[in-house]
């Protein structure tokens, strides 16, 4: 019976120390159920990462709806999740200025692409204010951000080459849903007339959208909404709304409608009347779960929000 015993004590103590050994190998990088985790910061590239990557990636971005990528100090939370992630996009062109020195670190110690840093650099737009800024929002022109997302697609294989097939498969979808997507803001967009052309919104976001539809685009605010306004910069776009019977103005998701609310009093001091033509998405995206929350209906509802207040 002693004899046993001990060897019943010995067999537990074996186990005990196997279930020690393993737990000392633990790391917080790693795969969750099998899956390749992936950091984000904006949604749009989050978004780019579940139609790639599909059943092989777990997907957390950073920036939420309503939130300024601009102005965004990461927080505790945020370097917990970009510590325990396999592989980290985020979009480059200072767009996340605050966060480079982070970045900077996380690429060291792991797979960390700015994805935008990959566009041909003529291809990019220029600050009209300064011209060596670089604009950041690249993802309103279509043909550019495939070329972004292309080193999502090849950042996945370098990850995870088993399964190259379908993250080559996956893109390829995906760049069809995005070509289906740019025909149709095409068409819709020529429907605006061409003395109505004129896109007025909080900030320099949609230059890019401007130049892909033929727009003219102003913006109170520069390419960084940690640009100043002044009271000569409200009167500008007042004189233009005024000159140009311009009827419409735009909120955007992720900035206060207090620089668009001044604009809008200026012309009405004029005699001009100048409504909301309703909320764009910039530089967020819409909430999880909803049609606005993903690139493609983020998009179309730019789209038909314009043309709905313009034409």
């Amino acid at each position: 019976m002693k004899i046993r015993l001990m060897a019943l004590v010995g067999m537990i103590i074996i186990l005990a120390s196997g279930l020690i050994l393993s737990g000392c190998g633990a790391t917080t990088t790693g795969t969750k159920n099998d899956k390749i985790v992936v950091t984000t910061t904006i949604g749009q590239i989050g978004d780019a990462v579940k139609n790639i990557g599909g059943e092989h990636v777990e997907v957390q971005s950073l920036m939420g709806p309503g939130v300024d990528p601009h102005l965004y100090k990461a927080k505790q939370s945020d370097i917990g999740k970009l510590q325990e992630a396999d592989i980290i996009f985020y979009s480059g062109l200072h767009l996340e200025g605050k966060m480079l020195e982070i970045f900077e670190k996380m690429n060291k110690e792991k797979p960390t692409y700015a994805i935008a840093d990959s566009i041909p650099k003529d291809k990019l737009r220029k600050d009209q204010a300064d011209n060596t800024a670089t604009d950041p929002h690249v993802w309103f022109d279509i043909d550019l951000w495939k070329i972004a997302l292309e080193q999502v697609r090849d950042g996945l294989i370098e990850k995870d080459p088993e399964n190259k097939e379908d993250y080559i498969r996956n893109t390829e979808k995906y760049f069809a849903e995005l070509d289906e997507l740019k025909a149709y803001s095409t068409e819709e967009m020529s429907k605006i007339p061409e003395e109505q052309r004129v896109l007025v919104t909080a900030h320099d976001a949609f230059n890019y959208f401007g130049a892909k539809y033929d727009l003219q685009v102003m913006g109170l605010q520069g390419l960084s909404t940690d640009a100043e306004y002044g009271l000569a910069d409200v009167q500008s776009l007042v004189n233009t709304l005024v000159e140009r019977n311009i009827k419409a103005v735009f909120v955007e998701s992720s900035i206060s409608e207090k620089s668009i609310n001044a604009v809008i009093a200026g012309a009405q001091d004029k005699g001009h009347e100048v409504e909301k033509g309703g909320e764009l998405f910039s530089d967020a995206m819409g909430k999880e779960g909803t049609e606005e929350g993903t690139y493609i209906g983020m998009y179309k509802h730019n789209v038909d929000t314009i043309v709905e207040g313009l034409k």
